[in-house]
């Protein structure tokens, strides 16, 4: 293994289990709440937003909260072309309580209510 390879591992192995977690719990959100193909849509989202990240090369400390807040920006732009007037206030109220901390089955995990 070469020095690249070692720091990689290294140094980056935690910051992409926080990755991964964070990812995993958008597209749990996105999946629960408009279904499996705008999930597949939004995870692009999440991977292309977090290309776009700044962040200084070799950084091992992203934020990825805020790669989360952007793909859900795309995707409320997205939902907000296909929802109808009626259905927005019901849509927004699901949105708030799933993305509130300490309701079960929020974006951050399942927590006690």
């Amino acid at each position: 293994m070469n020095s690249q390879e070692q720091f990689c591992n290294s140094n980056h192995a935690p910051e992409m289990d926080i990755a991964e977690r964070e990812l995993f719990a958008f597209i749990g959100a996105v999946t629960q709440l408009f279904g499996p193909e705008e999930a597949k849509v939004s995870a692009e989202d999440w991977l292309d937003e977090s290309e776009l990240m700044d962040s200084p090369p070799r950084s091992t400390s992203r934020n990825w909260q805020a790669v989360t807040i952007a793909a859900s920006a795309r995707l409320a732009n997205r939902v907000a072309g296909t929802q109808h007037c009626g259905s927005d206030r019901r849509m927004g109220a699901r949105i708030r309580r799933f993305f509130t901390p300490g309701v079960r089955g929020a974006a951050g995990g399942m927590k006690p209510v």
